[in-house]
């Protein structure tokens, strides 16, 4: 098993008793919590979460003994406690009065709003925001816009940067953005350099599968002959084949439970199969102590919706080394990962 497989495996390095607060917004089923549990340790309490889709929140519940509030748009900012670290991988949406710089009014209506009317109440330290690639030039960049500089007028200074989970230890080739926060406007943050860390996909694939998750006739044949329609119209639309040498696969999405067409591995002497919810819960860096307590369509879309842990964890030990450095009193500055890790 690689290294992520490894029970409980923790990334935090000893350092002094300081504790920090978090809260965990659009929660999922907790991948940025894991990671940032994994940088933290013990020196982390979450004190708060919400998810509104009653299946995550089972899934939820089952690994971290903690039941998350639902719908966070009928929740006081008064009601939620104090803390330190905000977390929130929240959807892309426009901002239909997007450039008109009044602040987070602008975002009134979306869900980021509620991101901003919780830290404008709290005012937490820090802030980490993940979405998908494309919302750097959703709208014509102006979703970024409104949403940098509605952070910027709550006082946050404002890092982001497009990561790729292949270059941080699992094998998929996920891409996306990552913004985080700081309200101490001294503070400067460099995101990790990518891991030096060989894998591929055999170090995801189980052994013994199930023979379910191998395509009927029917579908093979249907997915062979979409994509030969596609490549003589010229595109590359279809289904994409992977085996155990693979170095990485193409990016697990929720609809991969519809007909797991994005990622399919090869089978001697049969038609190809699709991921078991283990094998994609290890493509986004979940141990195999994380229980799956929905049914394999639910663990499809959950999993498809979550994030690289693994990518959580390594920015969350560099955001630990300047809060600490803040708490200190040293100039906040971010450490190598590749030190801090190891």
């Amino acid at each position: 098993m690689t290294h992520w497989m490894r029970k409980n495996q923790s990334m935090a390095t000893p350092h002094h008793s300081v504790s920090y607060k978090a809260i965990d917004l659009f929660a999922g089923i907790g991948g940025i919590r894991l990671g940032f549990e994994k940088a933290f340790g013990d020196a982390l309490e979450f004190v708060f979460a919400s998810e509104i889709d009653k299946f995550a929140r089972q899934t939820y519940a089952a690994n971290f003994n903690d039941m998350p509030h639902g719908d966070i748009t009928c929740i006081d900012a008064q009601s939620i406690p104090a803390h330190d670290i905000l977390l929130a991988g929240f959807p892309c949406q426009a901002f239909s009065v997007a450039g008109h710089r009044k602040g987070f009014e602008d975002t009134r209506g979306t869900l980021f709003f509620e991101i901003a009317r919780i830290a404008s109440h709290h005012r937490p330290k820090m802030i980490f925001l993940e979405n998908v690639k494309g919302f750097k030039n959703h709208d014509g960049g102006k979703t970024f816009s409104v949403v940098k500089q509605t952070l910027e007028t709550l006082g946050y200074r404002v890092f982001a940067k497009v990561l790729n989970a292949k270059e941080y230890g699992v094998p998929q080739n996920r891409e996306r953005i990552y913004i985080i926060c700081f309200l101490n406007p001294a503070c400067d943050f460099t995101f990790p350099a990518p891991l030096k860390k060989e894998v591929s996909v055999s170090h995801i694939l189980e052994e013994n599968v199930d023979k379910k998750y191998t395509l009927s006739d029917r579908l093979w044949t249907g997915h062979q002959k979409r994509k030969q329609a596609h490549k003589e119209k010229g595109n590359g639309f279809g289904y994409s084949l992977f085996d155990d040498a693979s170095p990485y696969t193409s990016t697990i999405s929720a609809r991969y439970y519809k007909d797991g067409s994005e990622i399919l591995i090869a089978q001697q002497g049969k038609n190809p199969r699709k991921l078991t919810p283990r094998e994609a819960a290890r493509l986004q860096g979940f141990g195999d102590e994380f229980n799956i307590v929905v049914s394999d369509t639910q663990a499809y879309k959950q999993f498809g919706n979550s994030v690289a842990v693994p990518v959580v964890a390594s920015i969350a030990v560099l955001v630990r080394s300047v809060l600490e450095g803040l708490e200190e009193g040293k100039k906040p500055a971010s450490c190598a990962f590749e030190k801090l890790a190891g």
